[in-house]
């Protein structure tokens, strides 16, 4: 799995490409993440979310766009992104930047 997190920015990460990858099956993927409770898809989101929700707190992307986050952790549409985000955080991804501002999360 951490394959898959130093690849999050890869826009075409999927299940095919890591079975190739390591010569397994597609299905055997699959069913590693199930043995998880997930799949490759819900957890490939979830880090990228994490990754997009910690970035704008780390000083070398404070002042970039919410794009230029959004298409470093790998999402290639920017409204699939913000709805996501709104999703699992409850806010923007623009009010989580500004909320880190204010809490003085900057690093």
């Amino acid at each position: 799995m951490l394959d898959i997190v130093e690849n999050l920015g890869k826009r075409q990460l999927s299940v095919t490409s890591f079975a190739s990858r390591y010569s397994v099956t597609t299905r055997y993927i699959q069913k590693l993440f199930e043995g998880e409770g997930t799949t490759f898809t819900e957890y490939v989101l979830e880090r990228r979310l994490l990754e997009a929700n910690r970035l704008p707190g780390d000083s070398r992307y404070a002042e970039r766009s919410i794009g230029d986050i959004a298409f470093k952790v790998g999402f290639g549409d920017l409204s699939y992104f913000t709805r996501s985000f709104r999703r699992r955080f409850g806010m923007t991804p623009s009010d989580a930047r500004e909320q880190a501002r204010r809490d003085g999360a900057i690093l």
